[in-house]
């Protein structure tokens, strides 16, 4: 497999000369910056009006995505496939679900992907709505196990990681919000779940379950989008960062029938 032509010099041009409006460019660079903090882009934005200035012309959208491409190192060929795959799973998953809007999706970070997205507020709080958001945060690990019959940490490791995530949510479902297997009446909340799960084996087995189920939920979603899914990993890899336009566009032309 040979690597594809980066776009993303291309996708800027017609970006500017389709839309050239001041939101449409704020978010392709809100995509763009993901994982920067607040003095990482304010030292970018200096230099690029630096160079602006240099060259005696207005700052312009290339001068700000060179600026944050120059501050990361160059994601591996490899790497950047499970990236796509995994940021591309969550995408697919949270479309086919109907949560919410997916903002934009990024894997230029060289520290792991980053999506952005949205959620409608008058279908959470339910069995269903908490059911789908678990389905949501497995489907990166669904997605590798999919694409490249095995996984990476890349799901775990931190407490804001996809399955710490996953792992709270599905031990409130069973202990807090009222839609647990046993005992589903009783109010039980805990700062520290993790200890809870380690001392309660039944209860770790009831959350492992929801999570196992979510797993397999997102697989089957993936397979059936499974056009859908390889077009947008595809697009995202060439990419590295796709704004909200560019996303949807893929996920509606890939649109299942209910």
């Amino acid at each position: 497999m040979t690597e594809p032509h980066n776009s993303n010099t291309a996708e800027t041009r017609e970006a500017v000369q389709e839309g050239n409006s001041a939101d449409a460019i704020l978010r392709r660079l809100v995509t763009r910056a993901m994982g920067l903090t607040g003095a990482d882009i304010e030292r970018i934005v200096r230099e690029a009006r630096l160079k602006a200035r240099r060259g005696k012309r207005a700052i312009r959208y290339e001068d700000i995505e060179e600026g944050i491409r120059g501050n990361r190192p160059p994601v591996p060929y490899n790497l950047r496939w499970r990236f796509a795959f995994h940021e591309a799973g969550h995408a697919v998953v949270h479309h086919a679900l109907d949560l919410g809007p997916v903002r934009g999706l990024n894997i230029d970070t060289g520290e792991g992907g980053y999506n952005l997205v949205g959620f409608h507020v008058w279908a959470t709080d339910t069995r269903d709505w908490y059911e789908n958001m678990l389905t949501m945060l497995m489907a990166g690990r669904a997605a590798e196990q999919l694409m490249l019959k095995r996984v990476s940490s890349g799901s775990g490791g931190a407490d804001d990681s996809d399955l710490a995530r996953a792992t709270r949510l599905a031990f409130d479902v069973e202990r807090t919000l009222g839609f647990g297997s046993e005992h589903p009446l009783l109010y039980r909340p805990h700062r520290d779940p993790g200890a809870v799960l380690d001392r309660d084996p039944e209860l770790a087995a009831r959350v492992h379950g929801r999570l196992a189920a979510a797993l397999d939920r997102a697989a089957v979603i993936l397979r059936r989008r499974r056009p859908t899914f390889n077009a947008l990993a595809k697009a995202l890899f060439d990419a590295q960062a796709m704004d909200e336009t560019a996303v949807l566009q893929i996920l509606t032309d890939g649109d299942l029938p209910p």
